[in-house]
């Protein structure tokens, strides 16, 4: 059985879900670095984007009732590659030590001031 997960404190669109829970699944959509209390990207540095989309997949997941630490991969696409060691610098902040599996790959599709999106997928029980 899946449940759709959502949350008013993460952006959302009527063409996806936030989240799918699947038994202790729980299936992050990419997010991106939009602040829903102003309906705009956080900031123009790839390190607000990476910190918002962040703190998005967070509100996901904590309505999934998901911990961080149940995270087990993460997916990072990125609109420039170049941006990677500033998306590293303020990824790491979130996961100091232990982090889950990862990816990084190049965003294909361009959308107007966007650098980055992230997904991601948890596991509880």
């Amino acid at each position: 059985m899946r449940e759709i997960i959502s949350t008013p404190d993460a952006p959302s669109s009527p063409l996806y879900s936030q989240a799918m829970k699947v038994g202790g699944l729980v299936y992050v959509s990419g997010l991106v670095g939009v602040d829903v209390s102003t309906g705009g990207l956080a900031g123009p540095t790839i390190q607000e984007q990476t910190r918002q989309a962040l703190a998005n997949c967070n509100a996901v997941l904590r309505a999934a009732g998901a911990t961080w630490e149940d995270i087990v991969e993460v997916g990072v696409l990125l609109t420039n590659p170049a941006d990677f060691a500033g998306m590293n610098e303020e990824y790491a902040t979130w996961f100091p030590s232990t982090p889950p599996t990862r990816y990084v790959a190049k965003l294909g599709v361009e959308l107007p001031g966007v650098l980055v999106s992230i997904r991601m997928t948890a596991f509880v029980d």
